[in-house]
């Protein structure tokens, strides 16, 4: 198998998998263990901090011991073997503690296959957009695929899913992966790659970084209480499912053509546009609350973020060292994918309180500062 289908099967593999985690795990919880909503809140709260933690700190450390492909086949093993125990387990410390190592071991695969990428645009001139959106389409498929399922069978037939799923990414991980992803980190470079200093003082990484924790933070109040807000609305909980997905469609299309239109892009270029983008969609929802402008600024998904996922791929792919590629995805993936998602999480449920329309308003408390770093970075820093 060649390394474009190689990473395009891991990234369905895992995406599948995620789609069943991320939007069902909360509620299986409640319906079949029982939980109550506040508990359920807690454990799934800590996780998401053992989430950010883990990528933050054991990915790198692992990525510096062991190659790349040794690392994913690992964490695959462990996530399934871990995802086991829920089935004879009911207590509440029990499901905590097994949250929490499960969200501590599979979401690594998220920087993992990132981070292969990276490796593989730079040595094998691999096309990203094309694999990513496999992942995009693994996720659409999970969330028709267990809302059908679980309307015949019960919320209960999710833990099922979910082990299928992992069975699934264990077996697409025994597939030879490409040699370059194979190469045992060497010592020179392993002495390279902890340098957090030299990631945040050479260049512009740290501008960077901040911008897409702001971007990536800014999609909070969508994720958590799109669905809720939708519901206010008085819409079908099937047609919410539809609507969430138009999202996800968009995105799929985006990252098909994104190398086509956008690899000559610089960086800040693409940072600009998802501020302006993810501006004027938060904006939209705020000042008209209903169905059909909710529907219509989903399509800005594939700017607010799509660019700003893009453009910090291809940042890293063309401005790090090979062995400092797993600690900057490691950060990325900890801080603008997990931590400031679930920091934001807390404003968002607050202002909904007051108004649901302001929660989303309330995310251009990060949308407008990235756009001013941009603007005032991008031509002093060069990215």
């Amino acid at each position: 198998m060649n390394s474009q289908r190689w990473l395009s099967l891991n990234y369905f593999t895992f995406f599948f998998t995620w789609g069943v985690f991320l939007p069902y795990w909360t509620g299986w919880l409640i319906t079949d263990k029982g939980l109550s909503v506040p508990a359920a809140s807690i454990i799934m709260g800590a996780g998401m901090i053992a989430r950010s933690l883990s990528m933050l700190i054991v990915f790198p450390i692992a990525t510096k011991l062991y190659a790349i492909s040794v690392v994913m086949r690992g964490m695959a093993i462990a996530a399934l073997v871990t995802m086991l125990f829920y089935i004879p387990f009911e207590s509440y410390t029990a499901l905590f503690v097994i949250t929490v190592l499960f969200s501590a071991i599979y979401p690594n695969l998220m920087p993992g296959m990132e981070s292969s990428a990276s490796v593989l645009i730079r040595t094998e001139k691999i096309h990203y957009g094309k694999s990513r959106s496999y992942g995009s389409l693994g996720y659409t498929i999970a969330l028709v695929f267990v809302g059908g399922v679980t309307e015949l069978f019960g919320i209960g037939s999710v833990l099922w899913i979910m082990i299928a799923g992992l069975l699934m990414m264990v077996a697409s991980q025994w597939i030879a992966a490409p040699a370059k992803l194979s190469d045992k980190p060497k010592r020179k470079e392993t002495n390279e790659g902890v340098s957090l200093k030299e990631l945040f003082t050479s260049g512009s990484f740290g501008i960077v970084l901040v911008v897409s924790i702001l971007l990536q933070g800014a999609h909070a109040s969508y994720y958590n209480y799109g669905y809720i807000f939708l519901d206010d609305l008085g819409i079908n909980s099937f047609y919410i499912g539809l609507i969430l997905n138009v999202a996800v469609i968009i995105e799929i299309g985006f990252f098909l053509k994104a190398d086509a239109l956008f690899s000559e892009f610089r960086p800040s270029t693409l940072f600009g546009l998802a501020a302006i983008g993810s501006t004027i969609r938060w904006v939209a929802i705020f000042l008209f609350p209903n169905v059909w402008v909710f529907i219509l600024v989903q399509a800005l998904h594939a700017v607010s973020f799509g660019f700003a996922h893009y453009a910090f791929i291809q940042y890293i792919s063309s401005k790090l060292k090979a062995s400092q590629i797993p600690t900057a995805q490691g950060m990325y993936s900890a801080f603008a994918m997990s931590l400031s998602v679930a920091l934001l999480t807390f404003l968002g449920g607050y202002l909904y309180e007051i108004e649901p329309g302001a929660a989303f308003l309330g995310m251009l408390i990060c949308t407008v500062p990235a756009l001013i770093l941009v603007a005032v970075t991008r031509q002093k820093l060069k990215y």
